[in-house]
C-alpha cells in the first residue's frame, strides 16, 4: 500500500485556491488553505499530517516581479516543510488572467519541468492549438475580460516573457496513443520547459494526469503540473486510487465560535456581471436585504440594522465597473464588511478571488478548511476563527449558485459555543432536513462497510436525516474492518434516532446470524437484505422518510432465499406497487436514463415503443429538475448503429418506435434531441452538451458509465413515490471485511438522495 502523498499547490487567488482545496478535500485527502504572501516558511498548521497545503499568494494583481518572487519563496517553502517528494500543482485562472507567464517561469527557476493544461470543459473554456476559447468562441471575442485593464491574449505564447523554453502540445498529439512518448519528447531540455498541452474534454485533461503519473512527476527534473480546478480534481482522484483513501475522510467542521444564534449571513458580491446580479436576485427570493456599494452611509446603516435584526445581507456593487477603479471599489467593499463584522460577526458568502481574499485579510483570517461545493468552484470551507466562508469565483456558477452556497451554510443549523457544545447540531425549530432510510443491503458483501463510510462521513447529516435498516453488530464488525470509530445505536423506529455526527442509528430485524462469513453467497444474507428494502419502503410509504439510498444486494442469494427479482430497481416497485419505473445512472461525468434494463437484448429491441420512450423521457426530465438542472439537455440514444444510417442498419426501428416520442416531448417544451448514435451521444454527454442521455438497453447504458465514473458512480430509480440511490457496484464479495473498498459511491448516493428528495416544514418529525 502506497504511502499518503503530500502536495503543495499554489494559487493566486482565494477562490482558486478553494476551488482547488476542495477538489482534495472531496477525494479523503486532509487539506489546509493558506492565505500568505512572501513569508519564508508557511503557518505551522502546513504540517501536522496535512497531505495537501493550498498557498494563496493573492498574486493576480500584484507586480510580474512580486508574482514570481511569491511563488519562489512560498513553493521553496513548502516543498521543504512538506517534504523533498511533495507534488507541486499551480492553480491557473481558466480566462487566463494574472502573472501567468512569470509565476511558471518561477518554478523553472526551482528546477521544475512545468507541464500546463488550462482547459476547463465544464465551464466551455478550452485550448486548441494553443489558443484559448469559451463556448466554442476566442476568448478575446468575449467580453470576460471587461474588468480587466489589459486585453486577452488570442495565442497562449503571448503570456510568456522572452526566453521562456515554450514548447505546445496540440490536440491530436494528446489524443494519440503515443502520448507518453511524445510529452517526454517536448520535455528533453537541458533547461527548464514550460509545456502547453491543448484539451477540449475531461478525458484530454484525464491523458494528462495519466501520463505524469506514468512519468512518476519526473523527466530528466521534477514536473510540476499547472491547470484548472477541473485538472486538480482529476490529480485528486486518481491520487486517492493510488494511495488507498477507500477509508480516509475530510476534516469535519469541527468547533464553531459564537455568531449571531438567529443565522444571519453577509454576502459580498464583487463582480456587476449579469449572471452575478441573477445570482444576487435569487439571494433576494431568499430573503436577502440587498444593499448597493453606491449607497455609502445610508447602505452601511442598513448592513448593520440588518445584521443585528437576524436579517441577511447581500452587498453589491453597480454596473459597469471601470476597470481602472476596480482596487476602489474593492477596498470600500472591505471597509463596509469590517465595520459589520466588528459589529457582529457573521458567516460570509464571498464572490471573486480578489474581494474574497482582500475580506479574509481584514478580518484577519490565516487559514481554512475546505469542506463542501455546491457547485463547480463554490465552496464552503471553516475559518480558523470559527465561521463558515463561502466563495465563488465571479464568473462561475448558474443563477442560484449564491442562493445555493445559503443554503448549504443554513444547514448546519443552530451554532453553539465551542466551550459548551464541541460539535455542530441542529434543532427540530430550524431543522428542514429530509429522513432517509439507508439500506444496508447484503450483509456478507460490502454493504456494511461502504455504509458505515458513508455514515460517518462529516457530511453524513449536513443535508438529510438517514436511519439504516440492518444489523447493528454487522455494521461493528465493519466499522472495526475500515478502522473506524463509530457509534451503533439500535432504534426501534426512525423518530427514536439521534442525529449526532459520528453515531449511526439502526433499525435491526435481527435477521443476519452471528457466524454469517464474509463473501459467500447465502440464502440468509439474501433474505435480510430482501427484507431491508421491504422496511424501507413501508417507512417510505407511512411518510416516516422522504428518500431511500441502497447498499448492494446480491441477486444470486435473493434468489437463493426465494425471492425472485431481477434486482434492486423491482423489488423497490413491488413494495411501493408501481407498474413502470426507470433506472438512472449518475456519474460527476454523465448521466443515463435507461428505456430498458434487465431483459435480454432481442426482448428489449421487443419492449421499446414510443410510449415508454417518452415516458422514461420525461421521467429524467423531471428527475434532473429536481437535482436542480433548469432546463435539462437530454440526449436519445437510437438502437442500431449509427442511428441506422438512413435504412443501411435494422429495419427502421428508430422511425417507428423512437421519433414519435421525442416530437411529442419537444411540443411539450422537453428538450430531448435523437435519435443519436450511442457512441457520439456519450461523447457529447462527456463533452458537457448533454445533462442526460437515454440509453435504450441495459449494457448501452452501462458500459460507458462504468468506464467514465463508476467510482462516484450511483443508481437512481426515478418513478417511485420516493427517490432512491444506490450504489452503482456490487456485493464485491472476493474484498469483504477487509476495509479496502472504496466508498465514495455510497457517499455520493447518500448526497444525491438528500438532495433530491423533497425537504420537510421546518421543525417537522417522522410522520
Amino acid at each position: 500500500m502506497l504511502l499518503s502523498p503530500t502536495v503543495l499547490v499554489q494559487a493566486d487567488d482565494f477562490s482558486g485556491a478553494a476551488e482547488v482545496g476542495h477538489q482534495f478535500a472531496a477525494q479523503g485527502f486532509s487539506v489546509r488553505i493558506m492565505l500568505t504572501t512572501t513569508e519564508a516558511r508557511l503557518p505551522d498548521s502546513a504540517g501536522g499530517g496535512c497531505e495537501v497545503a493550498v498557498v494563496d499568494t493573492h498574486s493576480r494583481g500584484a507586480s510580474a516581479h512580486a508574482a514570481r518572487a511569491a511563488v519562489k519563496t512560498v513553493v521553496k517553502a513548502g516543498v521543504t516543510q512538506l517534504g523533498g517528494g511533495a507534488l507541486v500543482f499551480k492553480k491557473t485562472d481558466s480566462l487566463w488572467r494574472g502573472n501567468l507567464g512569470p509565476e511558471l517561469s518561477a518554478l523553472g527557476e526551482l528546477g521544475y519541468h512545468v507541464v500546463l493544461a488550462g482547459a476547463l470543459p465544464a465551464m466551455k473554456r478550452t485550448v486548441v492549438a494553443s489558443k484559448p476559447f469559451v463556448e466554442g468562441r476566442p476568448l478575446h471575442s468575449s467580453r470576460l475580460w471587461a474588468a480587466e485593464s489589459r486585453r486577452p491574449p488570442e495565442d497562449l505564447g503571448e503570456l510568456f516573457p522572452a526566453g521562456a523554453d515554450v514548447r505546445f502540445v496540440q490536440l491530436d498529439e494528446v489524443r494519440s496513443a503515443d502520448f507518453t512518448d511524445r510529452l517526454r519528447a517536448a520535455l528533453r531540455s537541458p533547461g527548464p520547459v514550460i509545456a502547453v498541452v491543448d484539451g477540449e474534454t475531461d478525458a484530454d485533461l484525464g491523458a494528462v494526469v495519466e501520463t505524469l503519473l506514468g512519468l512518476d512527476f519526473f523527466s530528466d527534473r521534477p514536473i510540476a503540473l499547472a491547470g484548472t480546478g477541473q485538472l486538480a480534481g482529476l490529480l485528486a482522484r486518481r491520487l486517492a486510487e493510488e494511495t488507498a483513501h477507500t477509508a480516509h475522510f475530510p476534516a469535519d467542521l469541527g468547533p464553531r465560535s459564537s455568531r449571531n444564534s438567529r443565522g444571519a449571513v453577509l454576502a459580498v458580491v464583487g463582480s456587476a456581471s449579469p449572471v452575478a446580479r441573477r445570482q444576487v436576485a435569487h439571494l433576494a427570493e431568499a430573503g436577502f436585504d440587498v444593499v448597493d456599494l453606491s449607497s455609502g452611509q445610508e447602505g452601511a446603516k442598513i448592513i448593520r440594522e440588518s445584521l443585528a435584526g437576524g436579517r441577511c445581507v447581500a452587498l453589491t456593487v453597480a454596473a459597469p465597473i471601470d476597470p481602472a477603479r476596480s482596487a476602489e471599489i474593492v477596498g470600500q467593499l472591505v471597509r463596509l464588511t469590517q465595520e459589520a463584522q466588528r459589529a457582529l460577526p457573521t458567516d460570509l458568502i464571498l464572490t471573486g478571488g480578489e474581494t474574497a481574499r482582500e475580506v479574509l485579510n481584514a478580518l484577519g483570517i490565516s487559514s481554512l478548511v475546505p469542506h463542501t461545493a455546491v457547485q463547480h468552484g463554490a465552496v464552503v470551507s471553516t475559518a480558523d476563527d470559527g465561521r463558515l466562508v463561502a466563495t465563488k469565483p465571479g464568473s462561475f456558477g448558474d443563477p442560484l449558485a449564491l442562493a445555493e452556497l445559503y443554503r448549504a451554510i443554513q444547514l448546519h443549523g443552530t451554532i453553539h459555543d465551542p466551550e459548551e457544545t464541541p460539535e455542530v447540531r441542529m434543532t427540530n425549530e430550524n431543522d428542514d432536513r429530509p429522513y432517509l432510510a439507508v439500506t444496508m443491503g447484503d450483509g456478507a458483501g460490502v454493504g456494511p462497510e461502504v455504509t458505515v463510510g458513508a455514515l460517518i462521513h462529516p457530511g453524513a447529516y449536513a443535508d438529510s436525516r438517514p436511519v439504516v435498516i440492518g444489523d447493528a453488530r454487522r455494521l461493528r464488525l465493519a466499522a472495526e474492518a475500515l478502522g473506524a470509530t463509530a457509534e451503533i445505536a439500535t432504534v426501534s423506529g426512525v423518530e427514536e434516532a439521534d442525529f449526532t455526527p459520528g453515531r449511526i442509528n439502526v433499525i435491526d430485524p435481527e435477521l443476519l446470524p452471528e457466524d454469517l462469513p464474509w463473501g459467500q453467497e447465502s440464502a440468509e444474507a439474501g433474505n435480510a437484505a430482501y427484507h431491508y428494502v421491504r422496511i424501507a419502503c413501508e417507512l417510505a410509504m407511512a411518510g416516516k422518510v422522504q428518500g431511500i439510498c441502497t447498499a448492494p444486494l446480491n441477486k444470486a442469494a435473493l434468489h437463493k432465499a426465494g425471492h425472485i427479482f431481477p434486482g434492486h430497481t423491482e423489488l423497490l416497485a413491488h413494495f411501493m406497487g408501481v407498474d413502470e419505473v426507470s433506472m438512472m445512472l449518475s456519474t460527476p461525468k454523465v448521466k443515463v436514463i435507461h428505456v430498458t434494463t434487465h431483459v435480454g437484448l432481442v426482448d428489449a429491441i421487443r419492449m421499446i415503443e414510443p410510449g415508454l420512450v417518452e415516458r422514461t423521457v420525461r421521467r429524467g426530465n423531471e428527475a434532473m429538475k429536481r437535482a436542480g438542472v433548469a432546463q435539462p439537455k437530454i440526449g436519445v440514444c437510437a438502437i442500431n448503429p449509427h442511428a441506422g444510417e438512413n435504412g443501411l442498419f435494422g429495419y427502421g426501428e428508430e422511425e417507428e418506435k423512437i421519433v414519435p416520442a421525442i416530437e411529442r416531448l419537444q411540443a411539450d417544451g422537453i428538450d430531448a434531441r435523437g435519435p443519436l448514435p450511442a457512441d457520439t451521444a456519450f461523447f457529447l454527454a462527456g463533452r458537457g452538451d448533454y445533462d442526460l442521455i437515454v440509453a435504450m438497453y441495459h449494457d448501452q447504458g452501462h458500459g460507458p458509465v462504468k468506464v467514465l465514473g463508476i467510482e462516484e458512480g450511483v443508481n437512481i430509480t426515478v418513478g417511485l413515490p420516493v427517490i432512491r440511490t444506490s450504489v452503482d457496484h456490487g456485493t464485491a464479495f472476493d474484498i469483504a471485511g477487509k476495509g479496502i473498498v472504496d466508498v465514495r459511491s455510497m457517499i455520493e448516493a447518500l448526497r444525491q438522495a438528500a438532495e433530491m428528495s423533497p425537504r420537510l416544514a421546518v421543525g417537522s418529525n417522522p410522520a
